[in-house]
């Protein structure tokens, strides 16, 4: 794990405080930086940019090169309220700041944005150091606990501390991969100040669905090999794992939102996989009406659409015996193969959360309208997003409007 260092004493005064030193938290005190400011990072974790860190482990995917305006349609609900702050920091500024910090990216083959090495330690390290030399104060096992009066307070080492500010940012994250600092305690914290937050949710989720044990025992683990996934007249490709207990990867989750809203409503929602997108109903459908003769299923399907594996093993496990009999029928199966999702996977194992603090708490800079002084960003503001880089293309510029705002509400322009 990165460490930062040595914890520093803890102050009794400051001018701004940054709660939370994830992507937003440290975005906003890279911009109180170069307006001058001694910015203050306060921490519970050992480290900071811990789950910046996880990311990386797959590849830190930083933005999305494609159309801008495409772009921002992928915010749903919440595009109206957060597009000043991504129109001023777009995927191609956080390409240029990336390069700042002396990282190259590269655009991979999805429109994906990465680090030329895919990793985010050189990123993240480069720029603590940066926002070190530029006078940033990191604060490190500080959890924080709230308001006494007007006063942060953080109990560090077994000691409660109080630290007044001017002006307060919030970056404390959702409530995915707690262990690595988002733990959404703040959640009562805020709501005890009549302050309207959105429940968290799971989001960029697996799902449970109710295989049978065979499924399990045979194949948990095993990939379905570039499938199409449909629901509600959106659309995913890619790989999707079958696990123990449903579906994950990539075109899951991106799905996930829909799903997951659905789920809740309804107790289920039916995933439609076609298993072999690049062909066509009518040419499966020929394909599957030539004589079979003695060969077994499995064997016909091998031979004739050249599917296999996990892939034959799913439609078994799904579609009646009549239809598995149909070639007309079973070609249906096969290019819309429906999957009944009961669950979403719990908020721990997500990658990220839907819900948090109401957007229309905050006014444009992101502060608390009932908590004047006090500014919120990045997960912990209710939107949601798939991933594919827009995550934290939106916790950087939520960051940067809140340190803007913040910076401007301790000292106005004349």
């Amino acid at each position: 794990m990165l460490e930062v260092g040595a914890m520093s004493n803890t102050p009794t005064h400051v001018d701004i405080a940054v709660v939370g030193g994830g992507p937003a938290g440290l975005m906003a005190a890279e911009v109180l930086c170069g307006q001058g400011f001694d910015a203050h990072i306060f921490d519970a974790m050992p480290s900071l940019g811990r789950k910046l860190l996880m990311a990386g482990k797959t590849g830190l995917n930083l933005t999305h090169a494609q159309n801008f305006e495409a772009f921002l349609t992928h915010y749903g609900a919440a595009q109206a309220r957060l597009e000043s702050s991504i129109r001023d920091f777009t995927p191609t500024d956080i390409r240029d700041w990336a390069q700042g910090l002396g990282v190259e990216t590269f655009v991979g083959s999805s429109g994906r944005v990465f680090p030329k090495d895919f990793k985010s330690a050189p990123l993240l390290r480069a720029w603590l150091h940066r926002l070190r030399e530029k006078g940033a104060t990191i604060h490190v096992r500080h959890k924080w606990l709230g308001w006494n009066g007007d006063a942060l307070q953080f109990e560090t080492q077994g000691e409660i501390k109080r630290v007044e500010a001017k002006a307060t940012i919030l970056g404390l994250g959702g409530a995915s991969w707690p262990k690595l600092g988002s733990d959404g305690v703040w959640t009562r914290v805020l709501g005890g100040k009549g302050i309207g937050v959105a429940p968290l949710r799971a989001s960029n989720c697996g799902f449970d669905v109710d295989w049978s044990d065979h499924l399990k025992v045979n194949f948990a683990g095993a990939p379905l090999k570039d499938v199409k996934l449909s629901f509600a007249g959106q659309q995913a490709r890619g790989d999707v794992t079958i696990t123990g207990t449903g579906v994950e990867s990539g075109p899951v989750y991106t799905l996930s939102a829909e799903l997951r809203d659905v789920i809740e409503h309804k107790g289920h929602a039916i995933l439609h996989i076609d298993l072999l997108p690049d062909k066509s109903l009518e040419g499966l459908t020929e394909a599957l009406l030539r004589p079979r003769g003695k060969k077994s299923l499995a064997t016909h399907l091998k031979r004739v659409a050249n599917l296999a594996g996990v892939k034959s093993a799913l439609l078994h496990e799904v579609l009646p015996p009549e239809m598995l009999e149909n070639p007309i029928r079973l070609a249906g199966g096969i290019k819309a193969l429906p999957i009944s999702l009961v669950a979403a996977r719990p908020l721990t194992e997500a990658i990220s959360s839907a819900g948090g603090v109401m957007l229309d708490e905050l006014d444009d800079g992101f502060m608390l309208k009932a908590l004047p002084g006090v500014f919120c960003a990045g997960e912990m503001l209710d939107w949601d997003a798939p991933t594919g880089g827009y995550l934290l293309s939106a916790c950087f510029a939520t960051g940067r409007t809140a340190g803007r705002a913040a910076a401007a509400w301790v000292k106005p322009n004349p």
